[in-house]
């Protein structure tokens, strides 16, 4: 998140006639989700405007941003507390402040987790506790810097300002720096940080974002590629690392080139391991929670250009929703996405993600009527913050739930 769709025009046309299958779908049960980034976490107040303004506008679930850039808002975490907490006391708890203020209202509360994403290029974190100053080695690598990245020390500077210096001339499409599935330290420690919460906090969910990589271009990291070598070893014998540096460089950037697909799946596979293990870390601790994950809508450009394999996910029962993050701002464009995204899914449980944050409520309520006759069995506004300009969030939201809630009161859904 944020995704930005691109759809052939023919598919655009022809998934239009889907608009026209019979009969309304229930909503009975449906979710009526706001994702709630971590802008508005910053204070109580903020908080409590945000629960109190989705209850009375008909939804039932918050999904707030606790993980952003590989950094806390709640307390005492595996992680350092966010910078733009620095100004409230150290007792302000903004999870548990987003629990407390929705429950009496009858909202759910998902911790909204980035898994990939841990910092902006711009920027990079200085807090020593910091993955990205922690362990660099963990770090998505691209392709067009591998060679020169495996030469370098990921324990210099120089490392980290050379993959982020990358990065920002590339910022149209990778969003900042990624930590990596592949190393089995990196998903430890990914699978810690979930499931700490998991464990402290009474969340109805946790929301997975970024559980993909930036392109199929990542990760040519030295941890990732040493990981692949071994997998070779073990599936082959035909490779091994005991070469000096730079000839081992060569050669572990031999190894994907003499086995593309085997690599291609291979990093589909550990991010797929990775997401598994959360799932059941989660189940450990929270029995009764749901895990959800935003997604890609086209599930073949997921799994072919960002090694998300979602649907593969849903057949290995890895996650217990899926959310296409359907932001086609037309109808026909946003018809298509959730339109094929549903038949992937096929009748397993889908929230449609609805890029409310470029459309009008009125045509947001109009996504939400065309997600119930695909199927959807809820839908997530992206995002609360971004809502209604000027006039700010509650009046968008009013607006939404008279056009696309008024026949069906939130108090039928709990």
């Amino acid at each position: 998140m944020p995704y930005v769709p691109r759809f052939p025009r023919p598919l655009l046309l022809a998934a239009a006639a889907v608009l026209a299958i019979p009969g309304a779908a229930t909503t009975a049960g449906e979710v009526r989700a706001l994702w709630v980034t971590r802008a508005q976490l910053v204070t109580p107040a903020a908080i409590a405007a945000v629960a109190k303004t989705a209850s009375e506008t008909g939804f039932t679930t918050l999904i707030v941003q606790v993980r952003a850039r590989g950094d806390a808002y709640f307390n005492d975490g595996v992680e350092p507390r966010a910078v733009s907490l620095a100004s409230q006391p150290d007792g302000f708890d903004p999870l548990a402040a987003a629990i407390a203020a929705a429950r009496p209202l009858g909202l759910a509360v998902h911790a909204w987790v980035n898994i990939g994403l841990v910092s902006s290029a711009v920027d990079l974190p200085s807090d020593r506790g910091h993955i990205v100053v922690r362990h660099p080695e963990w770090l998505m690598v691209p392709r067009a810097i591998a060679r020169e990245l495996l030469l370098t020390d990921p324990a210099t500077q120089l490392y980290s300002d050379k993959l982020a210096r990358w990065s920002r001339t590339a910022s149209g499409e990778v969003e900042g720096l990624y930590l990596s599935p592949i190393p089995s330290g990196a998903a430890d420690y990914t699978v810690e940080v979930v499931a700490d919460i998991a464990a402290r906090y009474a969340i109805d969910g946790v929301h997975l974002d970024y559980a993909r990589y930036p392109t199929d271009e990542f990760d040519f990291s030295r941890e990732a590629l040493l990981a692949f070598d071994s997998w070779l070893v073990e599936h082959t014998g035909n490779a091994g690392t005991d070469r000096p540096p730079a000839r081992l460089a060569s050669q572990l950037l031999a190894d994907v080139e003499q086995a593309p697909d085997a690599w291609r799946e291979f990093r589909r596979e550990r991010l797929t391991q990775l997401v598994g293990r959360i799932h059941r870390a989660v189940r450990a601790r929270r029995p009764e929670a749901v895990v959800s994950a935003a997604v890609v809508p086209d599930a073949r450009e997921a799994a072919a250009r960002r090694l998300q394999d979602w649907s593969g996910w849903l057949d290995r029962e890895v996650v217990d929703v899926v959310c296409p993050m359907a932001y086609g701002v037309d109808v026909p464009t946003f018809t298509a996405q959730l339109s094929g995204a549903s038949q992937v899914a096929a009748g397993r449980p889908m929230w449609a993600g609805i890029g409310a944050y470029r459309i009008p409520a009125s045509q947001a309520a109009e996504h939400i009527r065309i997600a119930r006759q695909l199927g959807a069995s809820g839908i997530a506004l992206f995002s609360y913050d971004a809502l209604g300009g000027t006039a700010g969030p509650a009046e968008y939201l009013s607006e939404v739930a008279q056009a696309a809630f008024v026949r069906y009161p939130s108090t039928q859904l709990r």
